[in-house]
Parts: structure tokens; sequence; C-alpha cells
């Protein structure tokens, strides 16, 4: 009796796979044959700026993020305008948008896959060439803006997983 007990058990854990096997990524957002050179967590605001749109009307537009970045509680880097992402050890990427995927919730930014398109100094991210923005909480406003200029931040946080080639 107790190996059929057992055998469900067995067949179970191999169809649900390793304890802590990460998702698979959406299509828009994943990078096949990259693999991880860091993972840090961020803590910050997406500012937006009170602007008239194309059709005469107000409404929040994005203007830039301002984050913290973390790994293991402590403080790497910053994120910020650009979009620009610059650890302590002086090493600095640039990125442009090339993909995302929704975020869980519709409060939440959409996960974003970016390109590479500019290096500075040297350390952890000189080999860098993808950037994604992953497990994404906030950011989003909404809500009517009554004068152009003004400015409001929404919170969030996210994870930047940073890719090389090969």
């Amino acid at each position: 009796m107790s190996i059929k007990l057992a055998a469900p058990a067995v067949l179970l854990s191999a169809l649900i796979g390793p304890a802590g096997a990460a998702e698979p990524l959406p299509e828009a957002i994943a990078a096949p044959g990259e693999t991880v050179v860091l993972t840090v967590h961020a803590e910050g605001a997406q500012v937006y700026e009170c602007k008239a749109s194309a059709d005469g009307k107000l409404a929040w537009a994005f203007r830039e993020p301002i984050a913290t970045l973390l790994s293991e509680g402590k403080t790497v880097g910053r994120h910020y305008a650009g979009p620009n992402w610059e650890l302590a050890d002086g090493s600095a990427v640039v990125g442009k948008a090339i993909g995302n995927a929704p975020g869980a919730t519709a409060a939440d930014i959409p996960w974003l896959k970016l390109d590479v398109t500019a290096h500075r100094g040297s350390g952890a991210l000189t080999s860098v060439t993808t950037v994604q923005r992953i497990n994404t909480q906030g950011g989003k406003l909404d809500g009517a803006c009554d004068k152009a200029g003004d400015f409001r931040s929404a919170p969030y946080s996210a994870d930047y997983v940073f890719l090389k080639k090969g």
C-alpha cells in the first residue's frame, strides 16, 4: 500500500519540478541564449508630469523612474532617467525598451525587455547586453490632472535582471 501512495507523490514532484523553479517569462521579454550577470531589486517611484495630450486634454505622462537598487538588503546602485542603471562599482548601462508584457495587476507597470545601448565605467555591468524589468508592483498613476506642469509620483518596486549574450 505504501508503494501506491509513494508513486503519485513522485509523479507530482516530477510534474511540479524543483522547489523554487521560476515560471517562464512572457515571450515578449524573454532573452533566450543569454545568461544572468546580476539580479537586483528596485524600490522607488515612477514620476509623471501633467501635460496636454494630442487632443489637447491634460493627462499624466510618464517622465522618469527614480529608484534605489538593492541586493541582499543593501544599496548597490540607482536607476534613473535614460533609463540608466548605475552601480556603486562604477559600471552603468543605458537601455532602450524593445518588448513589454503586462504587470500582474492593473496597478502594476509593465514588465520590460531593454537592449543596452551604452556602457559607462567598468564593473559588473560591463558585459551586459539586455535588461529585464520583472515582478513589478505599483508604479501606475491614475486620475485626472488639472494643471499642466504638475508632477506626481507613484511608488513601485521591481526586479531588474542584467543579462549578457552566451
